[in-house]
């Protein structure tokens, strides 16, 4: 006999509703790893004591050094709550930028110039219209922009960004959001 066999109907109804509550657990993200950040040891396993060592001293514990923090400003993955309320316009996009037809560095030089321009006019969220390249792939700047919006031009303007909603654009465009300035 199984222990489900052993269940009343009462209990059975109590045990589907509990297993119906429970969530699975997010598995844990892998630390990012920055170039150029120290790389710091995991702590070493605690040594035994000695054997001559006097009771009732404490002995002298350090707590591990900090992991190093990412740099101030790196942007992230917006929230998917943050995304979601941007995707059905609860939180107005205030500012969009079209990059179809630049060139490379004409479009990098566009997109700062765009986002810094927000960020002065106190703008909290645009779309970045990328295109989705040409011939089935990715294209230049499509693949350039995660790069852009990550580096050192913009890293104190753009808080996180994310993938658009199919009727903002897509694959080809991005949500973005600007920190205070």
């Amino acid at each position: 006999m199984s222990r489900r066999d052993d269940l009343s109907p009462d209990d059975r109804r109590i045990w589907a509703r509990v297993a119906g509550s429970v969530t699975r657990a997010r598995p844990k993200k892998a630390p990012r790893v920055i170039p150029g950040a120290a790389v710091v040891d995991p702590p070493a396993a605690p040594q035994p004591k000695a054997p001559g060592k006097a009771r009732g001293v404490a002995p002298s514990w350090t707590p591990p050094a900090p992991a190093p923090a990412r740099p101030r400003g790196h942007p992230e993955e917006l929230e998917p709550r943050r995304q979601r309320r941007l995707s059905r316009e609860r939180d107005p996009i205030e500012a969009r930028i079209d990059l179809h037809g630049f060139g490379r560095f004409q479009a990098q030089d566009a997109l700062t110039a765009f986002l810094l321009g927000a960020q002065a006019r106190g703008y909290r969220s645009v779309l970045v219209i990328t295109g989705q390249g040409r011939r089935g792939g990715a294209g230049v700047i499509r693949a350039s922009v995660h790069e852009w919006l990550q580096g050192p031009a913009l890293r104190g303007v753009v808080s996180g960004f994310a993938p658009a909603a199919r009727h903002h654009g897509g694959d080809g465009a991005l949500y973005v959001t600007i920190r205070r300035g």
